[in-house]
């Protein structure tokens, strides 16, 4: 049977979070991939309200700038200078238009509350027809929450008695609040109509409504959820951690139960949205962040960093880092290998070692294999790009892009600067400068001829170990290279000047 949807859920995120001690929101802080906010949006949004409201007010127009871009079909209400969650949930009302109806009110720092727990809460709600339903947990150090009170039945909730309030024998139960409730709209509407602020906090108090619904002879119920760390909220950097270890626990626990192998667990950290086919393989010290996609028998790490990185079947990442990146089907990248935005690695391509790319589209079975740079370009099918080459895409003012054709042969120590084309089927010799085009079969080739000029090293580095080491070479009775006349060395110097 499917779960009766609320009319609204209200989001309360209008606190500062002192206890932070930070320059960026509460809600902001991030675990899993998404702030506490967002997690807490998306548990809302999987209820299928028909309306969404969060409460702001510390550094509203930041907040509201991180939903709008998150989560935009969001309403914001403000609350105003009335302290307090009851007149925070007032403020949230004003914004919906519904007349009847469960309201669902939930926080914005619990970030572990699943759309499912919530469905449960509204569905045991309309079913005893309550005034109130409030989630409730049990635990075995319940110090510092707010008790629940339970009729002698154990159906109704009689009340909510804080920790500091409770007696001995108040203080001895294991049931507390977590602060989410379902509530009847109209009851809540005329509840509030009647809270104020004479206590000693000077505050509206949510908890109230409760107290004025059982006056008015109206039923309360709760629902205990066993699991007590999704209804646990952050305060601090500590409680930030904790839950955000948690969350990951669970995040990989889907993963594994889903068919993914993660080798180590204690050394891996997935985000909430990333995806994972069955059969891929995660090795021990391995990063997966943002929307990033592993494709069927995949194999991560060990030691690799992906962010927003589509990685397809089959391929290998090893000890590497990319960002924004797509890597294609049986592709292998690594170790120690940097893949910037932009870069589009074909199938069954490679990038080796020591090898940063940015925005580079990489062809079929392409390769570069170690130590290069390779920057705006576009590399063909079957190309091999040869060891330490730099893609020289920078003026100084403008970047400029490089193709390299199909089948291409690359040499090593090569710099290729851009803007130029190297054609289908053409080489460069070891060591070349490319600063023109290369025409589709042609060698392009720019290196002086070798000369060795015989006995530099004695004449240039004498008392030295190199000197010694060439007189033991070329033996005490061979003295033509040492014994040079001084025109040679003269020419020599000259031709080293004229360089």
């Amino acid at each position: 049977m499917e779960s009766p949807a609320p009319a609204a859920v209200i989001v309360l995120a209008a606190g500062a979070g002192t206890r932070m001690k930070s320059r960026t929101p509460k809600v902001l802080h991030e675990i899993g991939g998404r702030s506490l906010l967002v997690h807490a949006v998306t548990a809302a949004e999987g209820t299928g309200p028909s309306e969404l409201v969060v409460v702001l007010r510390h550094e509203r127009d930041r907040v509201a700038a991180h939903l709008a871009e998150h989560a935009a079909e969001v309403t914001v209400a403000d609350q105003d200078d009335v302290p307090g969650t009851g007149r925070a949930v007032q403020c949230g009302l004003d914004q919906v238009s519904a007349s009847e109806g469960t309201v669902l009110v939930t926080y914005g720092d619990v970030p572990l509350l699943e759309p499912a727990t919530l469905r449960e809460l509204v569905t045991a709600h309309e079913g005893a027809r309550a005034a109130v339903t409030v989630l409730t947990s049990r635990v075995p150090d319940p110090t510092g929450y707010g008790r629940i009170l339970r009729s002698e039945d154990g159906s109704e909730v009689l009340g909510i008695v804080e920790h500091k309030d409770a007696t001995d024998d108040q203080l001895a139960i294991d049931e507390i609040n977590s602060g989410i409730y379902a509530f009847d709209l109209a009851v809540l509407r005329d509840a509030l109509g009647r809270i104020g602020t004479d206590n000693a906090q000077g505050e509206m108090y949510l908890t109230d409504v409760l107290s004025i619904a059982r006056a008015d002879g109206r039923s309360v119920r709760a629902v205990v959820t066993a699991d007590v760390m999704m209804v646990e909220g952050v305060n601090d950097r500590v409680q930030l951690a904790q839950l955000g270890a948690e969350m990951n626990r669970r995040t990989l626990e889907r993963h594994m139960r889903s068919g993914v192998t993660i080798v180590d667990p204690s050394t891996t950290w997935i985000d909430s949205d990333v995806s994972i086919a069955q059969d891929a393989v995660i090795l021990p010290g391995v990063q997966l962040h943002g929307a990033t996609d592993i494709g069927t028998e995949a194999t991560i790490g060990p030691d690799s960093t992906l962010r927003d990185t589509e990685v397809g079947e089959g391929a290998e990442v090893v000890r590497s880092h990319a960002v924004l990146a797509v890597i294609g089907a049986n592709a292998t990248v690594g170790p120690f290998s940097y893949l910037r935005a932009g870069t589009d690695l074909g199938e069954k391509g490679k990038i080796g070692g020591f090898v940063e790319t940015k925005n580079a589209k990489i062809g079929l079975g392409a390769k570069v294999p170690h130590l290069s740079y390779v920057g705006d370009a576009e590399i063909g099918e079957g190309t091999n790009i040869g060891a330490a080459t730099i893609f020289a895409n920078y003026d100084g003012v403008d970047k400029h892009r490089t193709t390299v054709g199909k089948h291409v042969r690359v040499g090593s120590d090569n710099v290729l600067v851009a803007p130029i084309t190297i054609g289908d089927g053409a080489a460069t010799g070891a060591g070349t400068t490319v600063r023109k085009d290369v025409p589709p079969g042609a060698l392009a080739v720019n290196a002086v001829a070798q000369r060795n000029m015989e006995g530099w090293t004695l004449r240039r580095r004498a008392g030295t170990a190199a000197e010694a080491a060439a007189r033991a070479a070329l033996g005490a009775e061979d003295r033509s290279a040492a014994d040079a006349p001084a025109t040679e060395v003269a020419d020599e110097h000259k031709e080293h000047e004229q360089r």
